[in-house]
């Protein structure tokens, strides 16, 4: 009996040894090594490490960008989506603040990071002439202005303040510079282009190092580049490519032209963007020779990424993939399997991510997308959000808010709004030319539909897509537009010419 008790007795010591060791080596242990979030570690071995723990909803989650409105912690979570947008006139609410900005933005990076692998999502915006979707941000003009200016190092510096403005408000990644070569005067979209002539519009890819920062000597070609050290957004050259080239200037038409004129004409700045580290590069709506952009493989992926070594993400266009059917959204799974198979590799589906997701995994279990497009699109994906710095530090502070609207930024503007303004034939009195004009005129006329309408003067992409009529949103949020009203009085008043 007594043999039997201390048997028992020994037994429940070393349990109780055991359960105490137990408990030691918990408390004491490291944490579990996971090389894709050790940023000693090269970018490859990351991507490759994390790839390869991935579940295949967990990889077309990371293709998929909705918009804002859309977007909540638990859509984010439960979806694992890779990325989110404010597309023109999507805000957190009217008028909102830097500071709410940035509590939007954390709050749905949140939800990314609370998944089974912690995933960063990427927040894009357009901004294309300074942060115009947010209110109170700097207003620059338009790409058709600033071309006209032919000072790349300008642009730079605009590129350098837009990056700013848009950290700000907690987001890192810009949907500009769009690289049209307008080819006709009646295209719609005109005004965002720099130029008919393809060598301006090359010089003014400098803006693409001062929205991302300076490339290093030593980066190879094709490899995106964003300097980490939060000052700075990835860049989205678009659209590629061909979009200002359409048959009598209608958008998202088809553009007709050789493949030597298409090289020749809309492809230099590519050139010169990927040169230059670009992140992302966004498909066009419209077509080349009949064959639409977003399904276009031999464009997308035989040249862009294969020849071009381009290595940073291909993205659509807003709801790109549903147009390329007419109407949209008539074919939905073929045009997936349409815009997949080109080479695209996140989808801005805005607002239907469920069917997309869905279908897509459909297609992948039923080997019709093969996982091998899949993995290439996730690791571009990751590639970007690795070189951003984004899996070191998802969350945005208060820190940079200041930084919108600032004051050095309205005087690049103001000098960027007077070196559009191109003098092309001097009108004159009897005795002299009319320009330059005294410096204390009595009375100056200003005249035209836009004089007194400084959201007509900002153009589209203003707060919203389309832009905004009238002054009741002026406050803090036209800052340049004195010079504007300058111009137009000249064009109405003097026999002479300008052009902005």
């Amino acid at each position: 009996m007594e043999r039997q008790w201390f048997s028992t007795c020994c037994v429940l010591l070393l349990l109780v040894l055991v359960s105490c060791n137990s408990s030691f080596a918990a408390a004491g242990a490291k944490p579990l090594y996971l090389k894709y979030k050790d940023p000693k570690q090269p970018v490859g071995a990351r991507i490759k490490d994390l790839v390869k723990r991935m579940t295949l909803e967990e990889k077309i989650g990371q293709m998929v960008q909705i918009d804002l409105t859309v977007a909540s912690s638990d859509v984010m979570k439960n979806y694992y989506l890779g990325s989110v947008l404010s597309g023109g006139g999507s805000v957190p609410s009217p008028k909102a603040s830097a500071a709410a900005w940035v509590n939007t933005v954390n709050g749905l990076q949140k939800g990314a990071l609370s998944t089974r692998l912690g995933i960063p999502m990427i927040y894009g915006i357009d901004a294309v002439h300074g942060h115009n979707n947010v209110y109170n941000a700097t207003i620059f003009p338009h790409n058709v202005g600033l071309g006209v200016t032919r000072d790349p190092q300008l642009i730079k510096k605009i590129g350098a303040a837009t990056a700013k403005e848009v950290r700000a408000t907690g987001i890192p990644y810009a949907f500009a510079p769009c690289i049209a070569v307008c080819r006709d005067p009646r295209w719609g979209r005109c005004y965002e282009s720099y130029s008919e002539d393809h060598t301006i519009v090359q010089k003014m890819t400098e803006i693409i190092p001062g929205l991302q920062g300076d490339l290093p000597a030593n980066s190879r070609k094709g490899v995106p580049f964003v300097d980490n050290g939060g000052t700075k957004v990835a860049a989205c050259a678009k659209h590629y490519m061909g979009d200002g080239g359409t048959t009598k200037g209608i958008n998202e038409n088809n553009t007709v032209i050789s493949m030597n004129g298409l090289m020749s004409i809309h492809m230099p700045a590519y050139l010169n963007s990927i040169s230059k580290g670009v992140a992302t590069i966004m498909v066009s709506y419209s077509s080349w020779n009949g064959k639409k952009m977003h399904a276009n493989r031999e464009l997308v992926t035989g040249f862009l990424k294969d020849k071009l070594k381009f290595r940073g993400f291909v993205i659509s266009d807003w709801q790109g993939i549903d147009r390329i059917t007419s109407p949209p959204h008539a074919n939905y799974s073929s045009s997936i399997t349409a815009g997949v198979g080109a080479g695209i590799d996140m989808i801005m589906v805005a607002y239907n991510y469920t069917e997309l997701i869905n279908d897509m995994i459909y297609q992948v279990k039923n080997r019709i997308i093969p996982v091998s497009r899949i993995d290439d699109a996730v690791k571009r994906i990751l590639r970007v959000k690795f070189v951003m710095g984004l899996f070191e530090k998802p969350l945005a502070d208060l820190s940079m808010v200041n930084e919108l609207g600032k004051q050095e930024h309205r005087d690049l503007a103001r000098e960027a709004v007077r070196k559009s303004l191109v003098l092309l034939k001097n009108g004159k009195t009897a005795d002299k030319p009319l320009l330059p004009l005294p410096k204390k005129a009595a009375k100056i006329l200003v005249a035209g539909s836009h004089a007194d309408n400084l959201g007509n003067q900002c153009g589209g992409w203003t707060i919203t897509w389309q832009g905004q009529t009238g002054n009741d949103l002026t406050s803090g949020m036209f800052p340049v537009l004195e010079q504007f009203c300058l111009c137009f009085f000249f064009f109405f008043c003097y026999n002479f010419t300008i052009r902005i």
